[in-house]
């Protein structure tokens, strides 16, 4: 229709100026000139003109003349005029475009809107065209009418200033959005209507459509809905399905919206026959257990598709980076089964030319090459290149890392591999300050370097202080002690415990050790530890004369030197390390104090936590952790200060912490040589905040408690609750509110739980 418009008035105007012009005798033009140009160039016109000088000039010239000026865009009047025989163009030049304003959009943000109106020519310092201002306005009311908003406004207002400029207004009056009253599912015969609209996004009015929004019309939303109906029949055999109309109709409000969707199901199929086809440069027999799809199976193009990811995965890593594998289904609407094609095209093998790494001004080049492990002129590997970028990002001197292969022009079969870092500050030297219920007021402060003059190693000293803990340490370690990535570290401590003030007995401890550890990968993912830690502890019973920790003093004295042995095997496949969505990690750890040692025991500790995706935001976190205790040797028991404890926001939420389990005469809590944890957390993320990854939210159950030699089920204590946890810049807060389920007469409850600055 704009088109059609523009043309008339083109041609209405070629009219007219053909109408002013003159009706002469041909003549030979010996000299142009153009009247009228305020901005637009002399030259700019002299190349959209085909006349020059020395042509013959008649009428049909002139019409030429006019049409090619008009085309320019630049002019809203042209004639044509004799002058002996000099030819004068007189051309009135269209407005510049001076300002560009608009009111009244909120939906659309006013910088997005002007970037779309420069595209189609309108923007400030532009020739201003009335017909580009109609077409901006209908694009514009377009858009609102795509996301429903059918009652909405847009008007233009055109100011002329002087020096032939002007300046444009557009008001919008946005309106609200039509709601959606009904949807009608019509041809259905093998799924309910409540199947198929269960994978709507859109859906009629609901108790939280308040929040989400889903029943506001979106044409996008809609066109996302059916596709994924498609692929609700597709994957159940429907191969031939098809949604034969969509028919969406306004009330004549325009406040409410009534869709009709039209599906013809045809007959469900299955798998008659699977082949692979094409080059096989993979032995068959390696593919095979690839294919997800089998004969005699419901077809499902979802299995189809992922068999074709897996066998395109395979060739990547042989190098075959550019392989396709193209799905061709073969129907037989006779017998309604489906022949199946994988046809493999390999492609050229590729391989990489050089590894480049971009970004590192800090971090010596090596730090990150060792951690590559996709090799210069080796065939590409897509799985190599993936694991080096997960490798370098756990490193933790990167705040982003990303990768690209880039075709080295020249050649069909090499590619570059860049690695594109940004480095974080690598050290840190905090002074802080937090609270926690259990431990009161805590000061900290600490200096570290992660990153030792861009070496890789870590340095670190802290101080830690509260009505529980004291601590002061100091720490060194070499991740790549040796070339194949073996790490080895250093440490020195000294701890001060007041159990009391811990809610456990009344002693206090003072700790002073050091140590040495190794670790060793096993492979990319698992990682196994050893370590020595010489360890001088001093107790003080606090007056008490009676009660298990007297008499263990009584045994054994007050003061003890132990040389503690470790090692642990620990595995993580999380995305992230904080706040992760998907992956886990398990960690088995043992220490025993090696014989010769003034108290001879062991201590052995389990804990896997599990990451599930339910859906892009939101996410079941499972966690179990399993602990046991005992002794060798000339003592009977588990030395009490070694006991495990339960109960707070590290175990047990609802429970004070450290108060579970057995007491003593005191009837303060003992602990246990046996501890069993397990939490379950549905996390979500805060509404209007689903892409934050520094708040989130969950609903927990919790049980654990610590036992005494032998774990029993009846004495575990379960609590349920919600729980919130944000990283702020001054330190992590954690709050939780839970209502434990069963608490025993001795049991201290506390619902409201919360920590400041003292992690998550």
């Amino acid at each position: 229709m704009i088109r059609t418009i523009k043309i008339l008035c083109v041609t209405v105007a070629l009219l007219l100026a053909s109408a002013t012009a003159f009706a002469a005798d041909s003549f030979t033009i010996k000299d142009i000139r153009i009247d009228g140009l305020q901005r637009i160039t002399a030259g700019a016109v002299f190349n959209a003109l085909t006349t020059k000088v020395g042509d013959t000039f008649d009428d049909a010239r002139s019409e030429d003349i006019i049409r090619e000026l008009f085309r320019m865009g630049f002019f809203s009047d042209v004639s044509v005029d004799q002058d002996n025989d000099t030819l004068i163009i007189s051309v009135k030049e269209r407005a510049a475009i001076t300002s560009i304003e608009l009111e009244g959009n909120k939906d659309i943000e006013t910088e997005q809107l002007l970037e779309a109106f420069k595209d189609v020519g309108m923007a400030t310092g532009r020739v201003f065209n009335p017909l580009v201002l109609d077409k901006v306005k209908n694009e514009l009311l377009q858009q609102y009418y795509n996301n429903g908003k059918y009652s909405a406004e847009v008007e233009s207002k055109v100011t002329v200033l002087e020096r032939n400029r002007v300046a444009i207004l557009i008001s919008v009056v946005e309106g609200s959005a039509a709601k959606i009253k009904k949807i009608n599912i019509v041809g259905n015969k093998s799924f309910s209507d409540e199947d198929i609209l269960s994978e709507f996004e859109l859906t009629a009015p609901t108790l939280f459509s308040f929040y989400t929004n889903s029943d506001q019309y979106s044409k996008q939303k809609l066109s996302a809905d059916l596709e994924r109906v498609n692929s609700f029949y597709q994957n159940r055999g429907f191969i031939n399905f098809n949604v034969v109309s969509t028919q969406v109709s306004i009330s004549p409000d325009k406040n409410g919206i009534y869709i009709t969707i039209n599906l013809d199901e045809d007959e469900v199929h299955t798998i008659g026959e699977v082949k692979l086809a094409g080059e096989l440069i993979v032995n068959p027999d390696k593919l095979i257990p690839l294919v997800s799809v089998q004969v005699g199976d419901v077809f499902s193009r979802k299995k189809a598709i992922q068999t074709s990811e897996n066998i395109s995965t395979i060739l990547g890593n042989e190098g075959h980076s550019f392989a396709n594998v193209n799905m061709i289904p073969e129907i037989d609407k006779e017998t309604s089964t489906v022949k199946v094609t994988f046809f493999v095209d390999p492609g050229k093998r590729v391989y990489v030319r050089r590894v480049v790494i971009k970004g590192n001004t800090k971090t010596r080049d090596e730090v990150l090459r060792r951690e590559i492990r996709q090799m210069e002129a080796a065939p590409i590997s897509t799985l190599s290149i993936e694991r080096s970028k997960a490798r370098l990002s756990r490193l933790g001197h990167f705040d982003e890392v990303d990768v690209q292969t880039v075709p080295v022009p020249g050649t069909s079969d090499q590619v570059d591999v860049e690695y594109t870092v940004k480095e974080r500050s690598s050290g840190n030297i905090l002074a802080g300050a937090g609270f926690s219920q259990s431990q009161g007021l805590v000061l900290n402060a600490s200096i570290s370097q992660n990153n030792f003059l861009g070496t890789g190693k870590r340095m670190s000293a802290s101080f830690n202080n509260s009505s529980v803990n004291t601590v002061y340490s100091l720490g060194y370690t070499n991740p790549y002690y040796t070339i194949d990535g073996v790490s080895r570290g250093f440490n020195i401590r000294y701890k001060t415990t007041d159990a009391e003030e811990a809610n456990t007995s009344s002693y206090s401890t003072e700790t002073f050790s050091g140590g040495v550890n190794f670790g060793l990968p096993v492979n990319e993912r698992d990682r196994i530890g050893f370590g020595l830690n010489l360890e001088s502890t001093a107790l003080d019973l606090n007056q008490i004369d009676s009660g298990r920790a007297a008499a263990f003093v009584r045994e054994n004295s007050d003061a003890y030197i132990n040389l503690k042995a470790s090692a642990s095997w620990a595995t993580d496949t999380r995305n992230r390390a904080v706040f992760a969505t998907r992956g886990g990690s398990k960690r088995l750890f043992g220490v025993v104090t090696v014989p010769g040692s003034d108290l001879e025991f062991y201590k052995i500790s389990y804990n896997q936590k599990q990451y599930i995706p339910i859906t892009k935001h939101t996410t079941l976190y499972l966690n179990g952790e399993l602990g046991y205790g005992g002794s060798y040797g000339a003592i009977d028991s588990l030395p009490f200060f070694e006991n495990y404890y339960a109960g707070g926001k590290n175990s047990v939420r609802g429970f004070e912490d450290n108060t579970l389990g057995l007491r003593d005469e005191s009837n303060d809590p003992v602990g246990g040589n046996v501890k069993l944890i397990a939490n379950a957390e549905f996390i979500f993320p805060v509404p209007f905040l689903p892409e934050s990854k520094t708040v989130r939210l969950s609903t927990f159950i919790d049980a654990g408690n610590v036992f005494d030699d032998e774990i029993d089920i009846a004495e575990l204590r379960y609590s349920v609750g919600i729980s919130a946890k944000w990283l702020s810049p001054f330190g992590a807060l954690s709050i939780s509110l839970a209502l434990p389920i069963n608490d025993g007469e001795n049991d201290e409850v506390q619902a409201f739980q919360f920590s400041f600055g003292t992690g998550i």
